[in-house]
């Protein structure tokens, strides 16, 4: 078992949602000696870190250039969890996503490898493409097509790992539809709770597409919800564990938009009022009607962490975090009131 307290940790993309709720989760074990490795940019994020308790913070093109030109300088690094890339999935330079997402993790994963520190990267659930039901992490690599550049970036580096016999020494995380508190900078990839809860104040309503299968109502369309303190508690699982390869992210259940939405209107304490309307016709082709993760690999590597409600997880969003503007802090969160109902 990895010890997680020995040594210094670094956390890329550590001013991001699941970055940020990373550094949360260990102050709360105790942990410290950590290194953010972020790109403070003009947005907010840098507010994530102010609760935050970490021993230094880096440049990221600052850290690779260090990683690179002094590979031995890092001191007592034991631990590098890489959760910092371009995570947009309608970012269109692919120079740039194939920069950000593909050769900065060959780099680190090569770094950390060679000095036997324990290496985790967030993969992405994208990289499925347009498969639906039964997505599989220990399936074949080379049967996906991704359908946007953001998701061929993450699925190239997966594809470089599996081929350079990376993955019997590290672990990719492909995370699913992650929401909760400390994702508000991430504007138009933020989660639905976030933009709903602001749409609910302004305008007592919210908006969602239509369906256009026969199959599925309105609103009935799919995917896999997370809540972001569930991704970290199986993030820092199998960072404790001898578990390598590739692992899904996810509640391993699909649930509905509207399954998301009607517990904000409680939350907030307005009454329900949901428009459906047109799907654009450019997304009609791409758009996935139903995602959801099997997650048997890491019930196997033995978690046995119960998984939060979605009612209760979007509950506990919107009342201790989005109402009163919060961000996570490992001196004034308390865990959940809702623990004993989650579910396994």
């Amino acid at each position: 078992m990895h010890d997680l307290s020995r040594g210094r940790i670094v956390v890329t993309g550590g001013s991001g949602l699941i970055g940020s709720a990373i550094v949360w989760a260990l102050n709360r074990r105790g942990i410290d000696d950590i290194l953010i490795v972020d790109r403070l940019d003009t947005s907010e994020k840098w507010k994530n870190l102010v609760p935050l308790r970490y021993r230094d913070y880096a440049d990221a093109d600052e850290f690779e250039a260090r990683v690179l030109q002094h590979p031995s300088s890092m001191g007592s690094v034991s631990t590098v969890f890489h959760l910092g890339a371009c995570s947009s999935t309608t970012e269109t330079d692919a120079a740039y996503l194939m920069r950000n997402n593909y050769q900065y993790t060959k780099n680190l994963a090569q770094w950390a490898a060679d000095r036997g520190m324990r290496f985790l990267y967030a993969s992405s659930a994208a990289t499925y493409g347009a498969l639906e039901r039964d997505l599989h992490d220990d399936g074949d690599l080379d049967a996906l097509r991704p359908l946007n550049m953001y998701a061929y970036s993450k699925h190239r580096f997966d594809l470089y790992a599996r081929d350079a016999g990376l993955l019997d020494r590290i672990t990719g995380l492909k995370y699913f539809n992650i929401f909760g508190p400390n994702e508000h900078h991430k504007g138009d990839m933020r989660s639905l709770v976030d933009k709903a809860f602001y749409q609910i104040r302004e305008t007592g309503g919210i908006r969602l597409f239509k369906s256009h299968r026969p199959e599925y109502g309105d609103g009935e369309q799919q995917r896999d919800f997370l809540y972001v303190k569930d991704a970290v508690a199986m993030t820092l699982h199998l960072a404790e564990q001898p578990a390598y390869g590739l692992f899904n992210i996810g509640s391993g259940q699909a649930r509905t938009w509207l399954d998301l939405v009607r517990p904000i209107f409680r939350a907030m304490g307005v009454p329900e009022q949901i428009e459906f309307i047109d799907m654009p016709q450019t997304l009609r082709d791409k758009y996935q009607y139903c995602t959801c993760a099997t997650i048997d690999r890491l019930r196997a590597s033995g978690y046995d962490g119960a998984i939060t409600p979605l009612t209760h997880a979007v509950d506990d969003y919107v009342r201790n975090y989005l109402i009163p503007d919060r961000h996570l802090d490992p001196l004034a969160d308390r865990p959940q009131a809702q623990a004993s109902a989650a579910v396994k």
